[in-house]
């Protein structure tokens, strides 16, 4: 289960309270739901080179992170962030930004970096940035981080899980490791291969169509990671 702890599109933040966070857990206990994630906010953008705007992301960020451990979630799922200008850079700032998070607020919760569709300045559309990202986080911090890859996102990016699957999987785990792959969203795409566009359409109605996706949920590799429909009602 995904869930927003807050409004996504506001900066305001809220504080989950004890009686809250018991109510939350105790039925939570009374479903099947094995695992449960958060997406944090849309205005977050720990790369940013604005001082200011950096460090109200980083604050925001925190806050993600301490309501995701008081209600028990597993997983924060994180954009990279838009590095506004040197890509080099904006990996470095989110990364810093990411360990002070995670060494404010100890706990259980993965943060997840979501693989983009490389609009604009935007981190995260080639696994090689994944990655830089997640190894510049001091290794005494790096077993929470792992990656949510989008299905849409991916192939907007130009990875063409259509027509060479296996591949883009296999560079996955060469650059980044599947063992790092913690959640996965199940989008289909509006827009055609490479477009660098984040629009989701409904499973097997875009440019996707019905096989990708039967191939992850009959595929072994993936048999035990979290999915999630981020798609219209």
């Amino acid at each position: 289960m995904q869930m927003f702890t807050k409004m996504a599109n506001r900066w305001a933040e809220r504080a989950c309270a004890d009686a809250e966070c018991l109510a939350f857990r105790a039925a939570m206990a009374t479903t099947d739901v094995r695992v449960t994630m958060a997406h944090d906010s849309y205005l977050i953008n720990l790369a940013s080179p604005d001082p200011v705007l950096r460090r109200r992301s980083i604050e925001s960020f925190v806050a993600e992170l301490q309501r995701c451990e008081a209600l028990g979630l597993d997983l924060l799922v994180s954009h990279p962030g838009n590095h506004m200008g040197d890509l080099a850079s904006g990996i470095a700032r989110n990364a810093d930004a990411i360990t002070e998070a995670l060494e404010r607020v100890p706990g259980r919760c993965v943060v997840a970096m979501e693989a983009t569709s490389g609009s604009g300045t935007s981190i995260g559309a080639r696994f090689e940035e994944l990655a830089a990202l997640i190894a510049q986080v001091p290794a005494q911090r790096r077993h929470r981080m792992g990656v949510c890859a989008d299905t849409c996102h991916l192939y907007s990016a130009g990875h063409d899980l259509v027509k060479d699957f296996d591949g883009v999987w296999q560079r996955f785990d060469d650059v980044v490791g599947l063992d790092r792959l913690r959640a996965l969203h199940l989008n289909d795409s509006k827009t055609k291969f490479g477009s660098r566009r984040d629009r989701h359409e409904l499973i097997g109605e875009g440019a996707l169509g019905p096989a990708p996706f039967r191939r992850i949920m009959t595929d072994a590799r993936f048999a035990r990671i979290p999915k999630v429909i981020e798609t219209p009602k």
